[in-house]
């Protein structure tokens, strides 16, 4: 038999009385301060045990007749409440604590009379009650520091190309060239997002957890989604007024974004209609962004676009590869960098800020690689940089609304465009070097769980989830260490695939 400890009492504060709904009790050092103290007739205190190999706290709780008294000797009675909390379990999980009896006892109802409280015991029971809370805030932390470092990184890291961009480029820029988009940016999506979050929630746009996802993510349901619908928007828009609508080059990736967009939302919609996380087939989803990607083939093909080299279909590669001519091979490596880099960031987004912030750092890296061929474009790159910072005050840990497909395949396009129009393809990949991680872990899990199925009649698997992030969640590590690993990670990738651009233009 299980119960919640609703004692349904008052706590008396000063001249005011204040119900009391719910006893909590945590293992926060707070609580070991405390002596064995009585409350309402409950007299509580705790031991420490470890078992299964992670810490259990054990709470014993004894009802007396007596009014207050103090606790001196418990382990020989037998009218006693244990609780327990598992560490393994969901561990963000605010919900109610649950207390399971050894041995019937009486708990006072609500008709029952209770005794007057002094403000010492008053002060402990709020103690109490706010240690919950407390730990609700201490979580938050976690992801506000991740976003300083990520905003400050890319803030350093933005001021110094613009110091030197004119070197880059050898023609006189306009002062803050990069980091003018960047903040526009990222200050509009954050405000935008206190207007859309609440309207994707009132709207009833509500995320689909995966069962076959780790437990703890459980506490996510609800969390609305597809807030792609206003970050992409406003980093485009800021993109194109930056530079005043005339870079045909801009206008390309931002329409490839867009129809990405559109796959994406469409996956969505029928994602919420249909009530389960699967939408789209994968089949039809693929089928989609690789018609998407041929018809960018094409266009690159019959529109003239600027460049160095006054000829297209050219691969700039570093010393002494130089510059390697693919003709038609051209075409089909477009259309693949579309597919691989759309379902990476898909893929990779499954964790509260993950892909948004490696997404930021792949498409400042990505301008800085490009910023010889097509300054325009590093324009757009920066300017899709900042929405995503923005959209992490929003979506950082715990997120208040999530990306969905719709962001998701929208930046894996606007990365592809970005390559695909000047052909910087190594820098991509070395910048999306987190997306390829996570697209290679989930194709070696499939392939090996095949193939050793198809030898040994049972298949097994190389990690215990894919995507990788999967594994490392189920190894116990914390989800804000794993995606302040990941921009750790994207950012080195970011610095290396801008210096590989440089010098191969």
């Amino acid at each position: 038999m299980s119960l919640v400890a609703n004692t349904n009492c008052f706590a008396r504060l000063g001249s005011q009385r204040y119900p009391i709904s719910l006893l909590r009790i945590s293992s926060n050092p707070a609580f070991r301060r405390l002596r064995p103290r009585s409350y309402f007739g409950l007299e509580i205190s705790e031991s420490g045990v470890r078992k299964h190999g992670f810490r259990r706290r054990i709470v014993q709780v004894r009802a007396t007749d007596e009014g207050f008294s103090s606790l001196d000797d418990w382990e020989d009675d037998d009218d006693i409440l244990e609780y327990r909390h598992s560490s393994s379990e969901v561990e963000e999980s605010d919900g109610d604590d649950l207390l399971n009896p050894v041995s019937d006892i009486d708990l006072p109802t609500v008709r029952e009379p209770f005794l007057e409280t002094n403000d010492a015991l008053t002060g402990t029971a709020h103690r109490l009650a706010m240690i919950t809370r407390g730990r609700r805030k201490s979580r938050v932390k976690h992801g506000v520091i991740t976003n300083i470092g990520l905003m400050t990184f890319l803030t350093i890291l933005l001021l110094l190309v613009d110091c030197c961009a004119w070197r880059i480029v050898r023609l006189p820029l306009e002062p803050f060239y990069l980091m003018r988009p960047f903040c526009i940016s990222a200050i509009v999506v954050s405000c935008a997002g206190y207007v859309c979050v609440p309207l994707l929630r009132s709207l009833k746009i509500h995320s689909i957890i995966r069962r076959e996802g780790p437990a703890r993510h459980s506490s996510k349901k609800g969390t609305p989604t597809m807030g792609g619908l206003f970050f992409v928007p406003i980093g485009i828009i800021v993109a194109e007024v930056s530079v005043g609508f005339s870079s045909i080059e801009v206008r390309g990736a931002a329409v490839a974004t867009l129809a990405f967009a559109a796959i994406g939302l469409l996956d969505d919609v029928l994602s919420i209609i249909k009530n389960h996380n699967y939408g789209l087939s994968a089949l039809m989803k693929i089928l989609l962004e690789v018609a998407v990607g041929s018809i960018f083939s094409v266009w690159l093909e019959t529109t003239k676009i600027s460049s160095p080299y006054s000829m297209k279909m050219l691969v700039p590669l570093p010393s002494p590869l130089g510059l390697v001519c693919l003709g038609k091979c051209y075409l089909l490596l477009t259309s693949f960098c579309f597919v691989s880099m759309t379902n990476g960031i898909n893929l990779t987004d499954g964790l509260d800020g993950l892909a948004g912030g490696t997404a930021a750092l792949a498409f400042i890296g990505m301008s800085i690689a490009v910023l010889p061929i097509c300054s325009d474009l590093s324009v757009f790159g920066a300017s899709m940089a900042g929405a995503c910072i923005g959209f992490l005050s929003h979506n950082r840990y715990k997120a208040s609304v999530f990306m969905g497909d719709v962001g998701s395949l929208a930046l894996g396009g606007a990365l592809a465009a970005m390559a695909s129009c000047t052909g910087m393809f190594l820098p991509l990949f070395i910048s999306s070097g987190i997306f390829v991680l996570e697209a290679v872990s989930v194709i070696m899990q499939v392939s090996f769980f095949k193939t050793t199925k198809r030898l040994q009649g049972r298949g097994r698997r190389l990690f215990r989830m894919a995507p990788f992030h999967h594994h490392l969640e189920l190894c116990g590590i914390k989800e804000p260490t794993i995606v302040a690993a990941a921009y750790v990670i994207s950012s080195l990738s970011a610095l290396l695939a801008g210096y590989v651009g440089l010098i191969s233009a």
